[in-house]
């Protein structure tokens, strides 16, 4: 009785073979070495099931011999000299793939796909990322940066294996796997003359209430600023700047002030001084990794999300 594995399920006009590795393995050894025995030999069978691997791949092509068998040994017939070619090309084919997959479980090869909101790249993600091209120099990765609710579609629609995404705005989080990377601290970045600059204790948010304000949006909802919102005020949004390094210089030129999370805090320039803000007034603000929902993380996202938890570790609270 054949054996499950044994079964084959065919089409009645497929006139195509479905030939077994064992076989172009088998058939390989005999063609190499000349000979059942020494082929049996080196792959650790009997010849008697040297012989039957050979018959079985004879059949399944056709009936013809693939070998003549001579008094001393056996020689390739003009069948076996067609097949060899492809044999080899199958079994390279096998072996390369094998070869790949054990990359990928090693984080050695395959690709890494990844994006970032724009303060996560002032530290974090860089830190992160030459550590892990330190450890998987094999692994070919790109990078694209946004805003995390564009990332996070990304995510969802698989074109990026990881995002970087903070719990600000309207993202929808809950469309992913998170995994928690810190709760960064909130600063206002003043002018290095302002009064408060050299305030070393948490400050209330409302002591900016009169203030110009520099941010990405003219309404707060959504943004850092929505924290001033909460606290019974509106900020005054003076300049509309949506890039780090703008806005500080609009600070440092003294015409207006801006909130700052502890991710860019050590990118701040000499003439920017940031003051802390009370954590009562502006909450921590939440920092993911997001990764598709539901799906297993590749080893190379696995690595990834180690060298972020590190790089996380080391930024200052």
């Amino acid at each position: 009785m054949s054996s499950i594995a044994d079964m084959r399920i065919s089409h009645p006009y497929d006139e195509t073979p479905d030939l077994s590795t064992v076989w172009l393995r088998v058939f390989l050894e005999v063609a190499r070495h000349g000979s059942f025995t020494v082929a049996a030999r080196t792959l650790g069978w009997t010849q008697s099931a040297v012989s039957r691997q050979i018959s079985s791949l004879e059949s399944a092509l056709g009936g013809g011999p693939l070998f003549d068998r001579l008094p001393r040994g056996v020689r390739l017939t003009e069948a076996g000299r067609t097949l060899l070619p492809h044999a080899e090309t199958v079994t390279e084919t096998l072996r390369g793939a094998a070869r790949e997959l054990a990359d990928l479980r090693a984080a050695a090869g395959g690709r890494l796909r990844f994006g970032a909101f724009a303060t996560a790249d002032a530290a974090l993600v860089p830190q992160a990322l030459a550590a892990f091209r330190a450890r998987h120099p094999g692994v070919r990765v790109t990078r694209e940066e946004g805003l995390s609710p564009a990332l996070l579609d990304q995510v969802t629609a698989g074109h990026l294996d990881l995002a970087v995404v903070s719990a600000t705005g309207r993202a929808p989080l809950e469309v992913c796997d998170l995994h928690h990377l810190l709760d960064e601290t909130l600063y206002v970045a003043v002018a290095a003359g302002h009064p408060l600059a050299g305030a070393g204790a948490p400050v209330r948010l409302d002591r900016f209430a009169d203030a110009d304000w520099i941010a990405g949006s003219p309404r707060p909802e959504g943004t850092l600023l929505a924290a001033a919102v909460r606290q019974g005020f509106r900020p005054r949004v003076a300049h509309v700047v949506a890039e780090w390094t703008a806005k500080q210089g609009y600070v440092a030129a003294g015409l207006g002030v801006t909130l700052v999370p502890a991710l860019a805090a050590a990118s701040v320039r000499p003439d920017v001084a940031l003051v802390p803000v009370r954590q009562e007034d502006a909450p921590p603000r939440a920092v993911y990794a997001a990764t598709p929902r539901g799906a297993s993380p590749t080893p190379a996202v696995r690595a990834f999300l180690t060298a972020l938890r590190e790089a996380a570790a080391r930024v200052p609270a």
